[in-house]
């Protein structure tokens, strides 16, 4: 499930399912029956959840500052600092941390002039309030950056969930979204609002789908984008239009798409912004056709389609430095939420579109233009990483076509990055790029790629180390690959992981994990998480064993799509061969302390092998968290219908999709379920609704299996609040913990 970064939360949702009269926690962590491995160099549940986390870095126009959003959390405080680290790309300036007391967003206006954009107010009188931040580099020993006056209002928004903001300095027009009414007028929400709380009743009514969407119960309520002036006035002082356009008022569209559309949904030029939104004449719960838009940043003309109306998803829409070229990602079919994503170039001056990735076997994800515009550069996965790739930017053709006749230098992007998973690249003057990147033993920094006008691998540069004194002397470990021989024959990657300690040769000491990932096309990458982090459970005191089975990503398309209608199949027989692979390769391992854990589909293959015992695993334990437990339930319930129509092959009541629902669905299986469970769920996950957990539970005690069962009443399909992050730790290590321990 494509599930990128961000999230709307439904206080109707959580109110709607907590209980009345909740029955005491008995399994409070007041007192305890388990604790955490802790100590100066192991890196425990705590320490994941104290470690500050950023977002991702954004220079200004003139190259030599970038801003990155941090928070912060602490245990004993229960509070989650938030502010605005400032650092230099070129110099030595000593970085600036700028303190956001109530949070809010930020991008530039100018080179030493940030936004800020900050919720204030109560109740009806809450709006987004907008301030200036002026920035001081001085030119002492050592250079400092400084803001030396306060904050400087600017104007007010209409309402206070004004977001994802886009700032064209040459036009001086600032474009944002908002959620508004079917009249399209942002002036009138807070009244609108009004009269759908005072409607009398608490009821929602649908005539069409989607009725519920990730966390959220949909409303009255839909996504557009506005532009409004924002310009420095002759005095100095930066002032907010009062004149919010609806750019997208009458069409229909919604954008940035939810629930995760961000920035990366729309781009500003000097005189238009594009889009991409889901096709208005289309079902959305079973499409996931999307269109690319271009409209006036006034909204004097109507929107006009780029896209051929033949593609399927359309994500992360560009313009080129001169606004006369746009690019953004294309996914050939509808339905297919993880087929390639090739990358499109549409010439605005010849009306040309044109695929310069036809004939490469990787997805590309975000994507930007070189200063100069020859040259495009984007990221992708590959092996299990996220690279940033180049391609210089070829002659437009004289027509239409997703193939055009490109010399071989246009058809082999050049790899500027081998390790990590890298994301937010913007390039700057000089042949410099600026990116974010994690890992498996460092979550997100900012760096510098230099010399990309050379020949050769580039220069990379660190520019910030956010977590340096949180992961003092922790022995995080870095990962080894593996591959082995997989179903078909086919080349399968794995991740072995090592806690602190290991040595080898020592013979059945460690117990071992197996960790299978969502998705399914999904993938375990060098890349860090805040939720299902390897080293984690390494740090723990389990070996990690970590595969990419079929149906992974990063590995080619092929390799994607065949998990298609063959969820138990191929991928089991990948899982099982991996193992075996591990344990013949690594006496250190002991398989009679063996356990597994997943979620989402991950959760599916913990609940398929529990009803099939002849693989092998003899696992001691399992835990499964959001797991699907009813494939054909799941073709009904779940938000996103594409999903399940294409992967199970049709709808649920269709004979192909029957057939494969019969053959791979948990529970046709729940006779054979023997193994401790622990089963972990969100209330509010409309992915895969909590009663798959329950179903499962309630199965696992009838049929006497030690089980045990967690709900979070106020989480999606991840885990998001900090303690609830503590909570669901410390359940997931005691259960396995129990299972796992050495026997006397």
């Amino acid at each position: 499930m494509r599930v990128p970064p961000g999230f709307p939360v439904s206080v109707l949702g959580l109110a709607a399912q907590v209980p009345l009269q909740p029955p005491a926690n008995t399994t409070s962590m007041a007192t305890p029956d388990f604790v955490f491995q802790e100590g100066p160099n192991i890196f425990s549940p705590n320490d994941l959840v104290q470690l500050p986390r950023a977002g991702t870095g954004v220079a200004n126009e003139a190259g030599d500052l970038v801003y990155v959003p941090v928070s912060e959390y602490s245990i004993k405080d229960k509070k989650n600092s938030k502010s605005i680290h400032v650092a230099a790309v070129e110099t030595t300036i000593l970085p600036l941390d700028i303190p956001l007391a109530n949070g809010g967003e930020a991008f530039w206006l100018d080179s030493r002039t940030l936004a800020h954009a900050v919720a204030e107010g109560s109740g009806k009188d809450k709006v987004i309030t907008l301030y200036a931040i002026s920035l001081k580099v001085s030119t002492g020993e050592p250079a400092i950056t400084t803001f030396p006056k306060s904050p400087v209002l600017i104007g007010k928004f209409p309402t206070d969930t004004a977001t994802n903001f886009r700032y064209s300095a040459k036009a001086g027009v600032l474009v944002f979204s908002d959620y508004v009414h079917a009249d399209g007028d942002l002036k009138k929400v807070k009244e609108n609002d009004q009269a759908w709380e005072n409607r009398g009743d608490s009821a929602f009514v649908y005539d069409e789908t989607f009725e519920r969407h990730w966390d959220t119960w949909v409303g009255p309520k839909r996504t557009s984008l506005f532009s409004v002036k924002l310009e420095k006035q002759p005095a100095g002082k930066w002032a907010l239009g009062d004149e919010f356009v609806n750019l997208l008022k009458g069409t229909g569209h919604h954008s940035p798409v939810e629930p995760f559309g961000g920035t990366d949904d729309f781009d500003v030029s000097d005189t238009h912004v594009i889009y991409t939104a889901k096709d208005p004449k289309l079902p959305k719960a079973w499409h996931t056709k999307q269109n690319i838009y271009l409209v006036d940043i006034h909204g004097k003309s109507a929107p006009k389609e780029l896209t051929s109306g033949e593609q399927g998803a359309t994500h992360t829409p560009v313009f080129n430095t001169a606004g006369d070229k746009v690019a953004w990602a294309e996914l050939d079919q509808d339905g297919h939420e993880s087929d390639r994503a090739k990358l499109v170039i549409y010439d605005l001056k010849k009306d040309v579109r044109f695929t310069i990735t036809q004939h490469w076997d990787r997805s590309v994800s975000s994507i930007a233009f070189a200063h100069d515009d020859k040259t495009v550069f984007f990221t992708a996965g590959d092996i299990a990483r996220i690279k940033i790739f180049s391609l210089p930017v070829p002659d437009t053709p004289s027509s239409n076509t997703t193939d055009p006749d490109l010399p071989s230098s246009y058809r082999h992007p050049r790899e500027l990055t081998s390790s990590g998973a890298a994301s937010g690249i913007q390039p700057l003057s000089n042949g410099r790029l600026i990116f974010t990147r994690s890992s498996l033993t460092s979550p997100n920094d900012v760096f510098v790629l230099r010399e990309l006008n050379e020949s050769g691998k580039p220069k990379v540069d660190q520019l910030t180390r956010f977590s340096a004194d949180g992961l003092k002397g922790k022995s995080l470990d870095a990962g080894e690959d593996f591959w082995f021989e997989g179903a078909e024959g086919k080349k399968v990657h794995g991740w072995f992981i090592k806690p602190p300690g290991f040595k080898e040769g020592e013979k059945k000491k460690w117990p071992i994990l197996l960790a299978i990932h969502g998705g399914p096309e999904g993938a375990w990458e060098d890349q860090w998480s805040n939720r299902w982090n390897l080293n984690v459970f390494a740090q723990q005191g389990y070996v990690v064993v970590a595969i990419n089975p079929t149906g992974s990503t990063s590995f080619g398309q092929d390799f994607t799509n065949a998990i298609k209608e063959d969820w138990g199949g191929k991928p089991f027989v990948d899982l099982q061969k991996g193992w075996k692979y591990i344990l013949d390769n690594h006496p250190e391992l002991d398989p009679d302390r063996a356990v597994a854990a997943g979620a989402s589909y991950g959760g599916y293959a913990i609940n398929w092998i529990q009803g099939h015992p002849e693989y092998g695993f003899n696992f001691k334990a399992l835990v499964c968290h959001d797991g699907a437990f009813g494939a054909q339930y799941h073709g009904y319930s779940t938000d996103e219908l594409f999903f399940f129509n294409y992967e199970w092959g049709g709808r649920p009541w269709e004979p192909r999709a029957r057939e494969v629902i019969k053959k791979y669905d948990p529970i046709n299986f729940v006779d054979k379920w023997s193994t401790p469970m622990l089963v972990i769920h969100g209330s509010k996950d409309y992915r895969l609704p909590e009663t798959d957990g329950i179903g499962a539970f309630h199965a696992l005690q009838q049929l006497g299996v030690p089980s045990r069962l967690v709900i979070f009443p106020d989480e999606n399909h991840w885990v998001l609040q900090h303690q609830n992050s503590l909570k669901w730790h410390y359940e997931v290590f005691r259960w396995l913990g129990k299972y796992s321990k050495k026997s006397d």
